[in-house]
């Protein structure tokens, strides 16, 4: 996926997915052309016929120099309950290009698909930095590693919790 930057460069983004119980499908979309783009992740768990209803289910990603999320927007989602994510460090300076910026942790809260009783979703509003300029090239490229997916199933009890850890996964792209 590349996105166009009509006044410099263009940048490209690598999806790289995984899960982490062997029953677990995770795919990792960026939507939208451009330097804004929406990132969405989606889980589903288990096999067909189970229920995942008392689960919670969160992504934890590194959003690498070239990719950020906007805390003001972030807060604004947050304030209208769009969405539930930890970004780290949360004050992160939105102008600064590609080679002056640090990677993020982003940790992201999935919400229940009303439509499947073991999935889950997730989309969340990310922007491109400006690169470098180069002469040999007009892209750059992003590589957007793969979410640990962290999944505590519990009912009652705190100790009943099965917390999970790592499947392969498929790349939507």
């Amino acid at each position: 996926m590349c996105a166009v930057n009509t006044v410099t460069r263009s940048f490209c983004v690598i999806l790289d997915v995984w899960a982490a119980c062997q029953d677990a499908t995770v795919t990792q979309e960026l939507l939208k052309e451009g330097f804004h783009r929406d990132l969405v992740v989606k889980v589903e768990l288990g096999v067909v016929g189970e229920d995942a209803g008392g689960c919670t289910v969160a992504a934890r990603t590194r959003l690498p120099p070239g990719i950020y999320v906007d805390p003001y927007e972030l807060a604004s989602l947050q304030q209208h309950n769009l969405t539930k994510a930890v970004l780290i460090p949360d004050v992160i300076d939105v102008e600064a290009p590609e080679y002056l910026a640090t990677d993020l942790l982003l940790l992201l809260y999935m919400e229940p698909d009303p439509r499947c009783s073991r999935c889950f979703k997730a989309a969340l509003p990310v922007h491109g930095r400006y690169h470098r300029p180069a002469e040999e090239t007009e892209e750059a490229l992003i590589v957007l590693k793969s979410p640990e997916v962290l999944v505590c199933c519990c009912d009652s009890e705190i100790r009943n919790c099965n917390c999970v850890a790592k499947v392969e996964g498929s790349t939507g792209q």
